[in-house]
This record gives structure tokens, C-alpha cells and sequence, in this order.
């Protein structure tokens, strides 16, 4: 599962190798100004929609690139059973690749909290 870490005004996520298989990365750093929204959910499979390039093992595994024919561009790592972190973006600000980013992190919940102080404090 992908690593998050948040470092000052930057989120950085590395991913694991059988995940940069799927996403075509290794890491992904978002600065926390970029980020529009974030939120701890219980069912990241569920989030993940529209066309695709990546892996479904249907209701177990999403990991890829979703969104390519319309609708939000979405990097996912998820997986069955795993609490989940979505991260609204604004897409210039953050590199102009992805709309949303979709991850599987059993501390979700934690990083959510950790990513909503540090969008406090830059406001």
C-alpha cells in the first residue's frame, strides 16, 4: 500500500512496487495548497469511476489511472477491507495531472486530520 507522508506544505506519496506497475510512478508530491478537500472513507473501491488505465480485480483491488474518456482524473491505489483517503485537488495547482487521488491507508483517517490542520494554518 502507498505510503503518505506530509512534510511542512507538501504531501508525498510513494508507491509500492506492484502499485507504480499500475499508476506509471513511483511517488506523487501534492502541496497541501492544492488540496481542495480531504476525507477519510470506509469504501475507496467505491470512489474509483469512469474509463480506465490500471487493474480491477472487481470488489478487491483498483489501482490506476481513472476518469480518461470524462469526468475527474483519479489516481487510485485501493484495495478491499482498508479504510480509504480522497483528496480533491485542484488540478493547475497541483501539477495539472489528477483531479482526485484515491488511496488505501489503514491510518486514513489520521492523514485526513493531519492534511485538514495543515490547510488551516496556510489559510
Amino acid at each position: 500500500m502507498a505510503s503518505i507522508t506530509i512534510t511542512g506544505d507538501l504531501i508525498d506519496i510513494r508507491f509500492t512496487e506492484w502499485e507504480r506497475l499500475w499508476t506509471g510512478r513511483e511517488r506523487l508530491a501534492i502541496p497541501v495548497a492544492a488540496v481542495r478537500h480531504a476525507a477519510a472513507v470506509d469504501e475507496p473501491l467505491r470512489l474509483a469511476r469512469g474509463g480506465r488505465r490500471g487493474i480491477v480485480v472487481s470488489g478487491v483491488v483498483k489501482i490506476g489511472v481513472w476518469g480518461l474518456l470524462g469526468g475527474p482524473r483519479q489516481l487510485v491505489a485501493a484495495r478491499r477491507g482498508e479504510p480509504g483517503l480522497h483528496l480533491v485537488l485542484d488540478r493547475a495547482a497541483a501539477g495539472g495531472e489528477f483531479d482526485e487521488v484515491v488511496l488505501s491507508n489503514p491510518a486514513a483517517s489520521g492523514i485526513a486530520d493531519a492534511i485538514g490542520r495543515a490547510m488551516a494554518a496556510r489559510a
